[in-house]
């Protein structure tokens, strides 16, 4: 399975990018909105717009996911090499979630209930995605010698699993036997008796990690080498396929469930989701190979590379104490700003990173030189 050269995957770092700006933009309106501005249609189309990035940010981890797998097979590591760097990356994103639960309680304390430090935030289910992804292939490579069909269906299977299975973890089948902080990675129920929809469990965000892994494996496909536009064509239509498809299921009076929550908990709104995945795939692909993505610089594309970064540093200026305008008392316009404000600033930090990367020691070094000069 060789893995695509860099310049084609320019349009996963926009789509990621992507992510980052629908990010901002409901976290900023909903931090700083007030008064009458938060019952607007601005307000709710701003929050409706606010379920796609953490569908976008899982999804990419998942395609990023199946890369590795192929560069570390292309190493001729061995499956438990490959098994144990992979899961090894995703123990340190979910520690990486950890820290970022305890930096935010220190910064709020003592205002923070304690209970803060077990929120399950998007952060701490990629990371526990990627570890359950690496259990997966590793048992897939062991067992079928890593057939590319035994990857992409034993992906596929898993993440429709996991959206089948929600509704029941979030209503009958709820491990209440479980200390909380475990069962709120199951079912997003925290401390509050009830499954939380502002929290992200493993039922039904996980699954679209596994979605993304699928499509990842169905990306190193021969076909992407001769027919790379007709790929992407399959992409988006079948993603329009599937949106069309999870709303008539949707219209029809049989009810699996006994409790259906459709903007929770339903596998049609997981299914619908992940066709808008496919779509704006096929449209990334798209604007970076012939439309603008094209012509240079791309804000998105780099803000896409340094996405923890911007993640992990706007959270700060939005709703922390550094927040740079007044919460829950702003207008549409100041609120807007705002939020450009954030973008460009998120954009600056996000060059600035690029250009020391790897370059840190350089820096420092030519710094005390020109110190002691």
């Amino acid at each position: 399975m060789p893995v695509p050269s860099s310049s084609r995957l320019a349009y996963i770092d926009w789509m990621r990018g992507l992510a980052c700006v629908l990010m901002f933009q409901t976290h900023c309106y909903d931090s700083w909105l007030g008064g009458s501005a938060r019952k607007s249609q601005f307000f709710i189309w701003s929050q409706l717009g606010g379920t796609l990035p953490a569908p976008l940010f899982l999804f990419l981890a998942g395609i990023s996911f199946a890369l590795v797998i192929a560069k570390l097979r292309d190493k001729r590591l061995s499956v438990r090499q490959i098994a144990q760097t992979t899961f090894r990356r995703g123990a340190e994103i979910f520690g990486l979630g950890l820290l970022f639960r305890i930096q935010e309680f220190l910064i709020a304390w003592p205002w923070a209930p304690w209970s803060d430090l077990f929120r399950v935030d998007i952060l701490n289910t990629i990371g526990l995605s990627m570890m359950l992804m690496a259990g997966l292939c590793w048992i897939l490579l062991s067992a079928t010698q890593g057939r590319r069909s035994a990857l992409v269906l034993g992906s596929l299977g898993t993440g429709l699993t996991i959206s089948l299975l929600t509704p029941l973890f979030w209503t009958i089948w709820r491990p209440d036997w479980l200390p909380w902080p475990i069962e709120s990675y199951v079912n997003g129920v925290h401390n509050l008796g009830q499954p939380q929809p502002w929290l992200f469990p493993i039922f039904p965000w996980a699954g679209f990690a596994f979605m993304g892994l699928a499509t990842g494996f169905l990306l190193l496909g021969n076909w992407m080498k001769t027919k790379p536009a007709a790929v992407f064509v399959l992409a988006g239509t079948g993603g329009l396929a599937l949106i069309y498809g999870a709303r008539w299921l949707d219209r029809r009076s049989l009810q699996l469930y006994p409790v259906y929550d459709f903007w929770h908990t339903s596998p049609n709104f997981f299914l619908i989701r992940v066709g808008l995945l496919l779509s704006i795939l096929a449209g990334a692909y798209v604007w970076c190979s012939w439309g603008p993505g094209r012509w240079g610089f791309s804000p998105l594309v780099q803000m896409g590379q340094t996405s923890l970064l911007v993640y992990w540093v706007h959270i700060e200026f939005v709703y922390g104490r550094l927040s740079i305008l007044a919460k829950r008392s702003q207008d549409i316009a100041s609120a807007s700003r705002g939020l450009l404000t954030i973008f460009v600033a998120m954009l600056l930090l996000s060059i600035v990173r690029t250009n020391l990367k790897g370059r840190g020691w350089q820096k420092l070094s030519w710094m005390r030189k020109a110190a002691r000069t």
